[in-house]
């Protein structure tokens, strides 16, 4: 019996559909989770999102992508094979792909956190037969602190910042997590501005429907005083670039889930660590496995090895690694195997 869905050199792939799930390679036609640049590759003949990461996409591959958005909880039947996107809670428009075919279902989880970041639509579990999870922060050492008291933290930084006359340069991803910052800032402390390149995913918000107040775009023309005690959202490019000058005095802040580690504070060489993460911590994924009934897990995308050890150690589930070396055959009657045939 043909397995629903497969691992190749080129992605996860559904061969009655004959269309990949995040590709890796260009393909004839892909199912993107959500819009970050390992996930939505450029090349693809045809891309299937959701409505969200429509302009999003655009942005980043090219507006003359063919493009079709669908929303949550809407399926589309493709060569007898039934899709619908569920929401990750990872960013706005991200989604966890359900595949259906003569009642097996699979669930490809893209990345994906539990707690409601009030942009995302939150996440829901879905039950399945096989479900693919990503496993970044699948390490017990990584239990993030409630989001609330991030968010106040940056804010009360801000205000301190301020109190010294200088700027708050606030780092973070371009595409989703700078937006989910700005979400959570509390204006009524000074004036907030962004970088050219935030700027523009910001319109991309606006253009699927996401609106707010959005800040003004930094510039090295501005005065600088106006700047001063302000607070610039800007991507982790422009550490150690001419770009940041305009702004001294400041003081530097990056929001990542690695700012947990102390020596990935102390290596990145930043004033202040804000331990803020759109991917899901230790305890969030193990809570997402054992919510979709699944007794077959494919794990990906971090600490693989681990996590995959862990599962069947300690949750009775069948798990296996996924390797973009060699394809992996799950089968619904027989557990999960490793194929040892390498893909040239």
């Amino acid at each position: 019996m043909q397995q629903l869905l497969t691992f190749d050199k080129r992605g996860i792939y559904c061969p009655s559909a004959e269309i990949h799930i995040d590709p890796w390679q260009p393909v004839e036609r892909a199912i993107i989770t959500h819009a970050h640049s390992d996930h939505a590759r450029r090349g693809c003949r045809h891309y299937l999102a959701h409505l969200h990461s429509v302009p999003i996409l655009k942005l980043r591959l090219g507006a003359d992508i063919q493009i079709t958005g669908l929303d949550y909880n809407k399926p589309v039947v493709i060569n007898g094979v039934r899709f619908s996107l569920h929401p990750a809670g990872h960013m706005i428009g991200s989604a966890q792909v359900r595949v259906e075919y003569k009642g097996e279902v699979w669930v490809v989880s893209g990345d994906y956190k539990l707690d409601s970041d009030g942009l995302a639509a939150p996440f829901e579990s879905v039950r399945c037969h096989h479900f693919v999870t990503e496993s970044t922060f699948a390490l017990p050492i990584y239990r993030f602190p409630m989001p609330e008291s991030i968010h106040e933290e940056i804010n009360e930084r801000w205000k301190s910042n301020k109190s010294e006359k200088l700027t708050s340069v606030l780092i973070g991803y371009s595409v989703g997590k700078a937006q989910r910052l700005m979400k959570h800032l509390d204006s009524s402390i000074g004036d907030i501005f962004t970088h050219e390149t935030v700027a523009k995913v910001n319109n991309a918000y606006r253009q699927a429907g996401i609106l707010w107040d959005v800040p003004e775009r930094a510039s090295a023309e501005f005065d600088a005083s106006r700047h001063r005690g302000s607070l610039v959202i800007a991507p982790p490019s422009i550490l150690a670039s001419p770009w940041l000058r305009p702004f001294e005095p400041y003081s530097t802040g990056y929001a990542s889930g690695w700012m947990l580690l102390r020596r990935m504070r102390r290596r990145a060489g930043f004033d202040r660590g804000f331990v803020l993460s759109d991917h899901a911590d230790w305890d969030q994924l193990n809570e997402a496995v054992r919510s979709t009934s699944a007794q077959h897990v494919c794990v990906m995308h971090g600490y693989s090895s681990a996590f995959t050890r862990w599962l069947r150690e300690n949750q009775s589930v069948d798990a296996v690694e996924v390797d973009r070396l060699r394809p992996i055959r799950v089968g619904h009657d027989n557990g999960i195997k490793d194929v040892n045939e390498e893909v040239r």
